[in-house]
């Protein structure tokens, strides 16, 4: 096709309105994303689809699932077998702080030390939402974790020896038997 300059211009201007119009639209999309994701406990994404629906905002699984990965929307543990999304931004509240702390008291077997790296034992399948409470905790006794199954590394940091360490997690789990 051959365009005049002026049909150019009028296309290229279209294509500029569509893509603000795009932008926008997304940007609106992920604030309604982020508001009912702060509001209520979604956990999964037919939910959040349905929800979205209900307020007119209409979007693929795929479009969804790109939104929440853009977002780092993370799923946490509702106490009873399942989980419910949450951002990184949402400052801990007392109720998620609990659902930290009982997701190490469900999964906990036991744990050693070596210089400054702690090892913990956990169930079977346990090792990974163990290490996320325990970051999400923001301890600063704690530098780092890297999970496997049933076994978790715990980097501690500078200075801090097992009796700080076991202090710490015996002042927050009372009921967590730790080596003296």
């Amino acid at each position: 096709m051959n365009y005049s300059f002026s049909h150019t211009i009028l296309l290229y201007i279209y294509a500029h309105c569509v893509n603000k119009y795009d932008m926008f639209d997304r940007t609106m999309r992920l604030g309604i994303i982020k508001k009912l994701i702060g509001e209520k406990k979604i956990s999964s994404q037919e939910q959040l689809l349905h929800l979205l629906k209900e307020k007119d905002v209409h979007v693929t699984q795929a479009t969804l699932s790109r939104d929440l990965k853009s977002l780092k929307v993370g799923k946490v543990s509702d106490g009873n077998h399942g989980y419910y999304y949450t951002l990184p931004d949402q400052k801990m509240n007392k109720e998620t702080t609990e659902h930290f702390l009982e997701d190490i008291k469900r999964g906990y077997i036991s744990l050693a030390f070596s210089a400054n790296l702690a090892v913990m034992h956990t169930l079977p399948g346990h090792a990974n939402t163990v290490a996320f409470a325990l970051d999400r905790l923001d301890l600063l006794e704690i530098t780092g974790t890297i999970a496997g199954d049933d076994t978790i590394l715990i980097i501690l940091s500078d200075g801090i020896g097992r009796e700080e360490f076991s202090a710490c997690l015996g002042e927050i789990i009372p009921d967590l038997e730790l080596p003296k």
